[in-house]
């Protein structure tokens, strides 16, 4: 599929990275809870008190931005949704918010 289409830079270095921190932060949903939750309860002292959760959710992310894996299927999910943009017109994000006409 990635052959079909000619990716700009912008893409390869901007929009597909979106998609893969996007990604990351669901798979590493447990440890941004755990930082959130810790950083509310801490409040001020925060930055002293939540080294241990800031650190785990920083190597959750770091392992998932580096994946080559998950790189190439962010790529493959951009393109489609890309050439579904040039076959309808319409953007990913408007798709995904249509009502259904029955309501």
């Amino acid at each position: 599929m990635s052959d079909e289409i000619k990716l700009r830079h912008v893409e390869t270095d901007v929009l597909i990275p979106k998609m893969l921190r996007e990604k990351a932060k669901e798979l590493c949903a447990e440890k941004v809870e755990a930082f959130n939750h810790c950083c509310k309860d801490s409040g001020f002292f925060m930055v002293f008190k939540c080294r241990e959760e800031n650190s785990a959710l920083k190597e959750c992310l770091t392992v998932h931005y580096k994946d080559p894996v998950l790189f190439e299927e962010c790529k493959q999910e951009y393109i489609k949704e890309k050439l579904e943009f040039l076959r309808t017109g319409t953007p990913a994000k408007s798709r995904k918010q249509k009502l259904p006409a029955s309501m």
